[in-house]
């Protein structure tokens, strides 16, 4: 996935090399399944195949695509795993652009088929196809269920106090020895340097941010996020700088974070209104505000 896991726990005494192989085969195994940097991967194996040819697809990736569907649902279309041209486009991907930038920002609104339409699942037969020519990425949701599979990696050998992360989607249960909680960095949206701007003290659950600041390409004067709004085709343009999320699965808080930055200023309202707990960090000219919802306005 481009990045690197890691595990805090405490326990009693273990096998460290035993557990430390079994966390690697669990992220490895989502790695091999969902990324779209290997050319051999499960992900890359459904996006070569024909439209309308059933796919058999591991129980992993199965389920991370049926969950991807579910929030795009749900969020309106704010979610869609059905960028994946964009992001090769614009450079993002693992393929050098096929277009200009300046050309793709010069061209109309094209109509384009989500993921939620261009999917069909045979659950019963753990396989898949496409209705259309839709080319897949999960990295709004893949490492949030990879860190799940370390929570449950490790919980498989009876540790229930542990922290596990990769990149910027974290899970934590339990707490540590004497009840200290576990103190998580909210890290502040600066496109220079990497600062804090808040510390989170949690317990059983997990928690994302979705921001602009780490990948992106300057264009025209502007800045353009990695992340892509399958509304416009186009990198993300709005004053939403980060949004942190928290849910007691990751895979849940990933896409989450992602649908609501695409939100824009509709996101808060969104959050709210199905209680979620979300922060959001604005962009207002030289100044960064944050809107808070949920568990993060009520501890403000």
């Amino acid at each position: 996935m481009g990045t690197r896991y890691s595990a805090r726990l405490f326990a009693e005494p273990i096998d460290q090399a035993l557990v430390g192989a079994a966390l690697f085969a669990a992220v490895d195994a989502v790695d091999r399944q969902m990324s779209t940097w290997k050319p051999d991967s499960d992900l890359s194996r459904l996006n070569a195949a024909p439209v309308g040819q059933w796919v058999p697809v591991p129980a992993g990736l199965a389920i991370v695509l049926a969950e991807a569907v579910r929030i795009g649902r749900e969020s309106g279309g704010a979610f869609d795993i059905g960028v994946g041209d964009l992001v090769n486009d614009w450079g993002f991907g693992p393929t050098a652009p096929r277009r200009d930038p300046s050309r793709l920002s010069a061209m109309p609104g094209r109509p384009r088929l989500s993921a939620m339409d261009g999917l069909e699942f045979d659950e019963a037969g753990e396989r898949i196809r496409k209705l259309a020519p839709v080319t897949l990425d999960l990295s709004g949701i893949a490492k949030g269920f990879g860190v799940d599979e370390l929570a449950r990696c490790l919980e498989r050998f009876g540790i229930a106090s542990y922290l596990v992360g990769i990149d910027g989607e974290l899970r934590v249960r339990g707490s540590k020895p004497g009840g200290e909680p576990w103190n998580v960095a909210v890290e502040r949206p600066d496109y220079e340097q990497r600062d804090v701007m808040g510390v989170l003290a949690l317990s059983d659950t997990a928690v994302a941010t979705s921001g602009d600041y780490r990948h992106w390409i300057e264009f025209k004067g502007a800045k353009l996020s990695h992340t892509m709004d399958p509304r416009t085709g186009e990198p993300l343009r709005n004053r939403i700088a980060s949004v942190t999320v928290l849910a007691k699965q990751c895979v849940d808080a990933d896409a989450w974070a992602t649908a609501l930055m695409v939100m824009g200023d509709s996101g808060p309202d969104f959050a709210r209104a199905r209680g979620m707990d979300a922060l959001f960090v604005m962009r207002d000219s030289d100044r960064l505000t944050a809107l808070a919802t949920g568990k993060f306005e009520s501890d403000a």
